[in-house]
């Protein structure tokens, strides 16, 4: 059995607390966080795989749920602007034949107008 040196072992009772640190700050986490079916009990004491497992899934679920909200609210802002630029294109090309009827009555008008003044 080997015997720990003076500096292992202050390394290694460092190590154990900041373990028990995260520990702590996981369950903290956990016990205000969640909102699923599923809630430790209250002598939710030791970290387990099965806790930590939860714990993860949860917290990526939630990442996943928010980058496909993300997503869909991208694809409905989309779907917007092709419905306005085909409502803008509908404009223009109305406008322009408004535009051409425009002209094509001034050039009217103008023509009348110098055939009275020769006349």
């Amino acid at each position: 059995m080997s015997t720990l040196t003076s500096h292992e072992r202050v390394q290694s009772d460092r190590a154990a607390e900041i373990l028990s640190q995260v520990e702590g700050e996981i369950r903290d986490f956990v016990r205000r966080d969640v909102t699923g079916s599923w809630r430790p009990s209250e002598d939710w004491t030791e970290l387990t795989p099965g806790n930590v497992g939860w714990l993860l899934q949860r917290a990526s679920g939630n990442a996943v749920q928010e980058i496909d909200d993300s997503i869909a609210a991208l694809r409905a802002l989309c779907d917007k602007l092709t419905e306005q630029t085909t409502r803008v294109q509908r404009e223009l090309a109305q406008y322009a034949g408004m535009n051409e009827a425009a002209q094509s009555s001034i050039r009217t008008i103008s023509d009348s107008i110098a055939f009275w003044k020769k006349g």
